[in-house]
């Protein structure tokens, strides 16, 4: 009902307008797709000499590439093909280690998944993080994966490209029409997503065509250009409206 009265319809992004239109019968006219966007500001880069993380930080320093994921741990995020994908990975280049930060009804079946495959000694469930901790996560990422199955934009992946990290997206993920300089994959192909990880992971050469060509992205996005966009929609509506009003008043007039 929300969806058949409002006058305009903001959308994080096409998949998303694409599923209102699908879904909920709304004519394709009345949405505008308005990505979201970072405040770099609230992105400062932290130092890593701290405690958190010890054993993730000794790992690097002997060779891991650290494949991060930050999220809810529900269905709708696809960890447990992420979970696949990184035993598949793991078969072919052991150097790994992965981080899932977040938390969720999932994680007790993740945690069983991961010990079914063998991984248990290779994945770490942080739980949930905030603060400096979050960001340092970032900072310690060669690799930010977000798996989902469906995500109307993604705004993890964004901030992680803020901190020189390769990204790697499921086709169903908004954030996927603001960084074209990613690595895409099914939620479902765990063999391609593993082939990913692998290959980044021994071609320092492709890892860093990707943080810079996502960094070039990024570097473009703004809450000041939401904003605007914005605000020329509601104005849009104000007129639009306005016009009505005094042709229905002209109307009655006429009829009088």
């Amino acid at each position: 009902y929300g969806l058949q009265a409002a006058d305009r319809i903001f959308a994080v992004s096409q998949i998303t307008k694409d599923i209102i239109v699908r879904e909920y019968g709304i004519p394709a006219s009345k949405i505008e797709v308005v990505h979201n966007s970072i405040d770099p500001s609230e992105l400062q880069r932290v130092t890593l000499e701290t405690d958190n993380y010890r054993y993730i930080k000794k790992m690097r320093e002997l060779g891991y590439k650290i494949v991060v994921n930050i999220g809810r741990l529900t269905v709708q995020k696809g960890l447990s093909y992420f979970v696949e994908s990184a035993a598949l990975a793991l078969s072919k280049n052991p150097k790994l280690l992965f981080v899932v930060s977040g938390s969720g009804e999932l994680r007790d079946q993740l945690v069983e998944l991961s010990a079914d495959l063998g991984i248990s000694d290779r994945i770490i469930f942080t739980g949930w993080v905030r603060g400096a901790r979050f960001r340092e996560l970032y900072e310690l990422a060669d690799m930010f994966v977000m798996p989902s199955i469906s995500e109307p934009f993604g705004l993890t992946a964004l901030e992680a490209a803020y901190y020189d990290t390769a990204i790697l997206l499921s086709r169903t993920s908004g954030v996927g029409e603001v960084l074209k300089n990613v690595m895409k994959f099914d939620y479902w192909d765990t063999r391609k997503l593993a082939d990913q990880i692998v290959g980044i992971s021994l071609s320092p050469a492709l890892r860093q065509s990707l943080v810079e060509g996502v960094k070039a992205e990024y570097l473009k996005c703004n809450w000041g250009d939401v904003a605007h966009k914005m605000i020329n929609q509601y104005n849009r509506v104000i007129t639009t409206n306005r016009r009505r009003r005094q042709s229905r008043q002209k109307l009655v007039r006429g009829v009088k």
